[in-house]
């Protein structure tokens, strides 16, 4: 299995970071590969523009999105690691996908409709939020996010979401409520990322 990390947090000091450096670790003593995307060190414009779809209409995708492609394609487990902001992905993050899970690439329109491309490939996402558990379900806020993010995104390009696993308000629970937090994403990347 080759796995690749996908990180959208600006602060190499936060929570997010802290995730990141969990999985990598638990790749690690492993022995499985993997490849780092931080998209925030990355040269990588995320903004979608008009020479990106001439480019898809063309086949030839520009060069920067031609390389993150180039990892995807390697790539049999996808995860993906990020904040909620505004109860959706970072904008990098949404740039990235917008421009990289291109047309051609990622999916297809056929007589039948819509088809998914990355067939195969496997989607695990840790997801930090601001707000409590409890909000999150009283107002429905998580399961908009998998409907949009694990079915609309990697569903649709079809990719397989083995886990998107919440870990509620980090910034008002305290220092060992956070160490249980990365107990939990050890134990679920060893469990269920590790055997996918």
């Amino acid at each position: 299995m080759k796995a690749l990390l996908v990180y959208a947090h600006p602060n190499l000091k936060s929570f997010n970071h802290a995730v990141l450096e969990a999985v990598k670790e638990e790749f690690a003593a492993a022995g499985v590969a993997f490849d780092v995307r931080d998209l925030y060190a990355l040269s990588m414009d995320p903004v979608l523009k008009a020479e990106d779809f001439l480019a898809i209409r063309e086949g030839k995708p520009l060069a920067d999105v031609a390389e993150e492609q180039r990892f995807v394609k390697e790539a049999d487990l996808l995860v993906v690691i990020h904040p909620v902001w505004w109860f959706s992905l970072p904008a990098i993050l949404k740039g990235w996908i917008d421009r990289v899970f291109s047309a051609g690439f990622a999916y297809a329109y056929g007589k039948n409709g819509p088809e998914g491309l990355l067939k195969g490939k496997k989607v695990a996402i840790f997801s930090t939020t601001g707000g409590s558990e409890k909000d999150y379900d009283t107002y429905g806020f998580k399961g908009a996010i998998r409907t949009a993010v694990d079915n609309g995104i990697f569903g649709f390009c079809g990719m397989e979401v083995i886990l998107h696993h919440f870990m509620h308000a980090v910034p008002a629970v305290s220092q060992e409520e956070r160490e249980a937090m990365l107990v939990q994403v050890r134990h679920l990347v060893r469990e269920q990322l590790l055997s996918a």
